[in-house]
């Protein structure tokens, strides 16, 4: 592709709209999970006492499954980006690739 081709695709304003989604997108999901993350960093921190509580059994206090339901929250994420990302990014780069004639 040449670069005369690349620049009318970069100013299109299909691609402007998949740039703006697409990194709101990942701004938003990121975000959430710096605050899931350091929330419970935070709260470790701040309020270790909080974590004595025991949940399941005699022994599995509430770190274990605040730790799992992190990791949960992370593949979450992960996920909706999947989901978007396959449905509206994906057709918008095929209208942006009809609309530049590119293969």
């Amino acid at each position: 592709m040449d670069q005369s081709t690349i620049d009318k695709i970069q100013q299109s304003e299909s691609f402007k709209t998949l740039v703006a989604h697409r990194t709101s997108l990942a701004l938003k999901l990121t975000i959430s999970m710096l605050v899931i993350y350091f929330g419970f960093i935070l709260l470790i921190a701040f309020d270790p006492a909080f974590f004595k509580a025991i949940v399941i059994g005699s022994n599995i206090t509430i770190g274990v499954p605040m730790g799992v339901a992190i990791i949960l929250a992370a593949f979450a994420l992960t996920g909706i980006y999947v989901r978007k990302a396959n449905s509206e990014f994906d057709d918008l780069s095929e209208k942006i690739k009809a609309e530049h004639h590119v293969a």
